[in-house]
């Protein structure tokens, strides 16, 4: 009974063993169908792939641009805010000197009443108890004077600082502005682009077989891409070396679209590059 079984055994793995094997390269739409595309097809999908990571470049650029625009909004409220902490410590500083003049003031106007209460003292003690009060009154105001003196020293480098920062202000708004508009003219432009390639696409999609399509679709999903040309003997994917056998099959137009048995994109061979004319030698003549 095992001797019967055993071989039926081993003819079952066979066969599984060669379907996997076909399965790898031959995409198979059922498990019944495989998918054929004649070398045309092949070409138009390698256009179709450019215009797909042409259109996916621009979707990233057009979903970029407008976080580009903030970021350059954002640069010109920096301006904005470095002008008004500046503007608002001059204004900080000409408060102080105010209030300096008024303490000044203050003491002026104590020093005339106690010099008028002075006049009037009667005994020495009043005398330079008064005395003393005007000179404290005096050196509070030649304190407030040097302070006020400091203020103006720093109110002239504020009042410059504010200047500039305007003027910087000014370049910058007008810089943003620029820039602003040329983010603008870019998205149109690639949101124009965009339409077009994908029209081409669609132009270039009706001519492909739906089973074609859809392959190449579904690879597309997975991988990101879904054609890759044989460079060599090599995968120019995954760089992976193709079974000999496998570039024979691949010559043949009669075997569908075979995929990469590693990285499992469509491979295509493509077409050497045409030999430059000789150039004429005029010493021959």
């Amino acid at each position: 009974l095992l001797a019967g079984i055993n071989p039926l055994v081993q003819a079952h793995f066979s066969l599984e063993k060669t379907l996997r094997r076909a399965n790898s390269y031959n995409v198979l739409e059922s498990p019944r169908q495989v998918v054929t595309a004649m070398p045309s097809d092949l070409s138009v999908l390698q256009q179709i792939q450019e215009l797909d990571q042409r259109d996916d470049e621009l979707t990233r650029e057009i979903d970029n641009l407008p976080k580009h625009v903030e970021a350059i909004k954002a640069r010109l409220e920096s301006h904005r805010r470095e002008l008004a902490k500046t503007e608002e410590i001059l204004a900080d500083n000409g408060k102080e000197r105010r209030q300096l003049e008024g303490q000044i003031g203050d003491h002026r106007t104590k020093i005339s009443k106690l010099q008028d209460q002075m006049a009037g003292a009667r005994t020495n003690a009043e005398y330079h108890a008064f005395q003393k009060e005007i000179k404290f009154c005096k050196d509070r105001i030649d304190d407030c004077e040097v302070q006020i003196l400091e203020t103006m020293e720093a109110a002239e480098e504020l009042q410059s600082n504010v200047i500039k920062a305007q003027a910087e202000l000014k370049r910058e708004e007008a810089k943003v502005a620029s820039d602003v508009e040329q983010a603008r003219i870019r998205i149109d432009a690639d949101k124009q682009e965009r339409e077009e390639k994908r029209a081409t696409r669609k132009d270039l999609s009706a001519g492909v077989p739906a089973p074609t399509m859809r392959t190449y679709e579904r690879i597309r999903r997975t991988s990101g891409r879904a054609v890759a040309a044989v460079l060599g003997e090599d995968c120019g994917a995954c760089h992976v070396r193709v079974r000999p056998k496998f570039l024979q099959d691949l010559r043949r137009s009669d075997k569908g679209i075979l995929t990469c048995e590693s990285c499992g994109l469509i491979l295509f061979i493509p077409d050497p590059p045409d030999d430059p004319e000789p150039s004429e030698d005029p010493d021959s003549e």
